[in-house]
């Protein structure tokens, strides 16, 4: 579906770093620009590194600063629309990038498609709204979940943290809504292509949103073994997390909605 775009965005500032000292908010304060990369061999090598692009500028602001305060998160580049974090993208590689689903030039959904053409990115939307109606295009585009905007600061943290090792962020009412909209779909059942029986179980219990410890308390194997089968599975249909699995599960018929 196509987004209503809204007004144009303001437009981009050559910023610089904030001193150590600045307290979100003041006034001489300025935007989080992209932060000078860690060079090799550094301990800063392990950090995850984080994009963010929203045209509010409070959001943008407080997001990149409770991100920069943690020890293992680097905010790399921020941008106030679309088509700027796509090129940023494409500069600094991030490894999650917080997208608002409405903004300026390009809207986070398109943004989301284009980083993906070329960058081993896994995307966050963010939003005011819980938007029914873009649920679907923006997982089918490639998002790994979603976040409003008045998330609390430990939450978004871990949110960051919980889309870098590949996991879903998908809340129960989103998943419903995804669900909902592959039955009014009805594809035709899937047989699970190059997958193992056991990989063809593991994707249907993961596409129920079983957890690995939920899985392997089902299957009566270790947690281990659930980890190496999601791997492999992920692996063989060329899906970057969970999040993709369990769209392609359904998108294949392989889980039937109802059944």
């Amino acid at each position: 579906m196509t987004l209503p775009e809204p007004p144009p965005g303001p437009s981009a500032e050559a910023v610089t770093d904030p001193p150590a000292d600045a307290l979100p908010g003041s006034r001489s304060e300025a935007l989080p620009g992209p932060q000078t990369e860690a060079l090799p061999g550094t301990a800063a090598d392990d950090r995850i590194r984080v994009l963010i692009a929203d045209d509010q500028p409070v959001v943008l602001r407080g997001f990149a600063a409770v991100l920069a305060a943690q020890p293992d998160i680097t905010v790399v580049g921020t941008a106030p629309d679309g088509a700027q974090a796509v090129r940023l993208a494409r500069r600094t590689h991030p490894d999650v990038a917080l997208l608002d689903i409405r903004m300026p030039e390009m809207n986070g959904i398109e943004a989301a498609r284009r980083i993906l053409e070329t960058e081993a990115t896994r995307i966050i939307m963010i939003t005011t709204f819980d938007l029914d109606d873009y649920v679907y295009d923006a997982l089918t585009a490639g998002a790994s979940g979603f976040l409003l905007k008045d998330v609390r600061a430990g939450d978004l943290a871990e949110a960051v943290r919980t889309v870098a090792r590949g996991d879903a962020l998908l809340a129960p009412r989103i998943t419903r809504r995804l669900i909902a909209e592959f039955s009014r779909q009805r594809r035709p059942a899937g047989d699970g292509g190059p997958l193992t029986p056991r990989e063809v179980e593991v994707l249907r219990l993961i596409a129920q949103g079983l957890s690995n410890a939920e899985i392997a308390s089902r299957l009566v194997v270790t947690e281990h073994t659930v980890k190496t089968h999601v791997a492999r599975l992920l692996a063989k249909l060329n899906l970057r997390d969970r999040t993709q699995a369990v769209i392609h599960a359904y998108e294949t018929g392989l889980v039937v909605p109802g059944a």
